[in-house]
């Protein structure tokens, strides 16, 4: 059994990673400064901003799922959002390869690609990981500069590092209460060219992470397969972003967010929809 040690596994996403290991029969350790909702797995508080705390709670670990972080811009300081995310990341990759961890997977962000897409617009879409990085936030920039080390200390250490930049994290209690409204307003969504991820798809990318023939450092946009919006995506665009072209052969309703890289190196194949929850 390995043990996997998961940071912010109290967190929405983080404790569907806990609960995807679990199935899998994985040894699973949760590393927060919060206890979760539910405990699924021992909880070992810690600040991963100090990096003997770091060395402390990846000793014995067979990989980390490093998914803890400030996880918007408008939370905090901006100078925090960066200094916590970055230091905190170091640390968990420094650790990793000071212990011969065999396998970091870390929580990038879609953002890295130039959320809210008002600066640069895409010139094709789907995006995908070619389409980076136009950081617009010090959150954004944060994930950046994790990508940049990622690369450096799997080059260093022969550790594979893989990067997920995940899209908007929902559960499934979102998709009665919150998508129905978006409908009527293609703007409202058009931040993230109308992406999300469902937490369980979020986990199984995670999870494939760990598991997939990887080497060095590579990134991957974690995405739905549908977009959040009935309107077809050719309405979509035309109307927001008429400027960008809609590549031949893209389904009327398929994500924005290119998700084919993780679909051929991670086996990613994303298993929840809204659509499915939401009748119409």
């Amino acid at each position: 059994m390995k043990k996997i040690v998961v940071t912010g596994g109290s967190g929405k996403a983080g404790r569907a990673v806990v609960r995807e290991l679990l199935a899998h029969g994985y040894e699973v350790l949760n590393v927060d400064v919060a206890a979760p909702v539910e405990k699924l797995c021992p909880l070992l508080r810690a600040d991963l901003t100090n990096y003997g705390e770091a060395v402390e709670v990846l000793a014995g670990a067979w990989g980390v799922v490093h998914m803890a972080a400030i996880p918007a811009d408008n939370l905090f300081a901006p100078e925090r959002t960066f200094r916590e995310n970055t230091l905190s990341t170091f640390n968990v990759f420094q650790a990793a390869m000071l212990l011969k961890l065999q396998r970091v997977v870390w929580a990038s962000s879609e953002t890295t690609l130039g959320l809210p897409f008002a600066k640069v617009q895409p010139a094709v879409a789907p995006i995908d990981e070619a389409h980076y990085p136009f950081p617009e936030s010090t959150y954004s920039l944060s994930k950046v500069v994790g990508e940049t080390m990622a690369e450096q200390f799997a080059r260093w250490s022969g550790v594979p590092v893989v990067g997920l930049r995940f899209s908007n994290v929902m559960e499934p209690h979102d998709y009665t209460g919150r998508f129905p409204t978006w409908q009527a307003d293609p703007m409202v969504r058009k931040w993230n060219l109308w992406g999300y991820i469902d937490a369980r798809d979020a986990a199984q990318s995670a999870r494939l992470g760990l598991e997939a023939a990887i080497t060095g450092s590579e990134n991957f946009i974690i995405a739905a397969a549908d977009t959040v919006m009935r309107m077809p995506n050719a309405e979509l665009l035309a109307a927001v972003f008429p400027g960008t072209r809609l590549a031949p052969g893209t389904g009327a309703n398929e994500t924005l967010l290119g998700i084919g890289k993780a679909r051929r190196l991670l086996g990613f194949a994303p298993k929840y929809s809204w659509r499915d929850a939401v009748a119409g």
